[in-house]
């Protein structure tokens, strides 16, 4: 009985840890569709609106790494609780803003609660999962809420928005964050952490948010400023310091707040360079392929949403029902590969994308290709993951899932950037709107192609079996995982 008991209490964790995640990502892509609604009400101007996605991003990406510790040193169920507390908290304050500085500053919050959530998320499961496949079906749960909900949050944000309001799309995360804090305070196991002595390096941790809070406030202004501006490479040079001083800083802190030995395992961190050319280059395709269907084909916001929504499907299908299974039987690198070359051919597709793209022909295959997500990502987590032990699990998970946000930062810098020069020389040579828009998102997924490339290289030259497994033990299956 206490098995079954325990059995469904891990059930009921991966089930509320999802959900937060769903959550986070669905608010992600449910704003996408709502700004102009939010620009037309809220008298935002146009350099002004961007701030309601920039606020978010730079909470979000630069608290990751320190949430994640945190969560280490004080208990990562504490943090998951304060963070979805504090998301809960600031979507209703971002739903009845009356003001833009108010909406973006509840943004801004929405990002702080939304870092201390997801940066333990992982933790949780890993620490909670230990055998093989149990913690590989957990991983691949998580994988799909993440992949599938920003389809599915395009679909909730257009409907949303046209049978009611703007407000709504955040006024929706009130009923689930409180559900998801009374299951959460009952189901998650209680862990004390390991106490701030253990690493609490006060000098380290304002280095490093400040430096990542620099450099993806650089990146995410790259579109208004260029690459070669004097502010893009003042800015960038000042990161880059901080960030290089906080590195220094770990080497030498007698109790550091991210232990350099994480990085160490060619699987940790082959898996996190491999997310940030695999989140750049998939940018294309989550939110150029969306800009396509709207500013080229004519699509609505609710019409471009149930187009995309196919990839959602097979990506949720290939994660939920066979990702587990492949890992187990064929370990996370050759999964991780298969998926990235099934990445590769649906940017290769896109390439060709034409003016008039027939969405049967032209699209629907791309869709399917999606799968490759399916396969990939959970893969990827799981080598990410791999060498994370109790201690340390907030951590790897933070890193994790802050080399998930500069790559999608990356990927809106450089591939938007990209399209956007494109688009702008083709109507100078006197292209139609429609053709010039084509070309550059053609151009986009051109570069997304080869950083999948990119990533495939590293995967299969960087993220390698260990050549000498450990003679201690008898290897079992709860040794798959790490070894695979």
């Amino acid at each position: 009985m206490s098995q079954a008991l325990s059995a469904r209490s891990k059930q009921l964790s991966l089930a509320v840890v999802a959900t937060g995640t769903l959550m986070i990502v669905l608010d992600g892509s449910i704003v996408t569709v709502a700004m102009p609604a939010m620009q037309s009400d809220l008298g935002f101007t146009p350099a002004g609106l961007s701030w309601v996605v920039n606020a978010y991003l730079i909470a979000f990406g630069s608290l990751l790494l320190l949430a994640g510790r945190l969560g280490d040193l004080l208990g990562r169920r504490r943090m998951f609780l304060y963070g979805t507390g504090v998301f809960t908290a600031a979507s209703l304050l971002a739903g009845v803003a009356a003001s833009p500085a108010v909406l973006i500053a509840a943004r801004f919050l929405q990002g702080v609660g939304s870092a201390m959530a997801a940066a333990v998320s992982l933790g949780i499961l890993v620490t909670l999962f230990t055998e093989a496949r149990e913690r590989a079906r957990a991983i691949a749960v998580f994988s799909f809420t993440g992949a599938a909900g920003a389809s599915i949050g395009q679909v909730v944000g257009g409907v949303l928005t046209d049978a009611l309001t703007w407000n709504w799309i955040f006024f929706i995360n009130l009923p689930i964050g409180l559900a998801s804090l009374v299951v959460a305070a009952a189901v998650l196991p209680r862990d004390r952490g390991l106490g701030l002595s253990a690493g609490a390096d006060i000098l380290g941790a304002l280095l490093v948010t400040a430096g990542l809070m620099l450099g993806i406030y650089t990146v995410v202004k790259v579109e208004s400023y260029g690459w070669t501006s004097a502010h893009t490479l003042g800015l960038g040079a000042l990161a880059a310091l901080l960030l290089a001083a906080f590195v220094a800083r770990q080497a030498r802190a007698r109790t550091p707040l991210v232990p350099l030995r994480i990085f160490r395992s060619r699987q940790v961190t082959g898996a996190n360079l491999v997310q940030i050319l695999m989140v750049a280059a998939l940018f294309s395709f989550q939110v150029l392929v969306a800009l396509y269907l709207q500013r080229v084909r004519g699509y609505g916001a609710a019409e471009t949403g149930l187009a995309m929504l196919p990839a959602a499907v097979v990506i949720g299908a290939v994660s939920l029902g066979v990702s587990a299974r492949l890992n187990a039987r064929f370990g996370e690198r050759r999964v991780l590969l298969a998926g990235l070359a099934l990445l590769v051919a649906m940017l290769v597709l896109l390439t060709r994308l034409p003016e008039r793209a027939n969405y049967a022909v032209d699209l629907l295959p791309v869709m399917l290709l999606a799968a490759g997500f399916g396969l990939a990502l959970p893969a990827l987590t799981s080598l990410g993951m791999s060498g994370a032990s109790e201690s340390d699990a907030g951590l790897a998970s933070g890193v994790f899932n802050t080399t998930q946000q500069i790559g999608m930062a990356l990927g809106v810098a450089v591939l938007s950037t990209l399209a956007a020069s494109r688009t702008e020389s083709r109507l100078s040579a006197g292209a139609t709107e429609a053709a010039a828009l084509t070309s550059g998102y053609q151009l986009a997924f051109t570069v997304g192609a080869a950083l999948l490339v990119a990533a495939f290289v590293i995967a299969y030259a960087v993220v390698r079996k260990p050549k000498t497994p450990a003679p201690a033990e008898p290897l079992t299956t709860a040794h798959l995982h790490v070894t695979a």
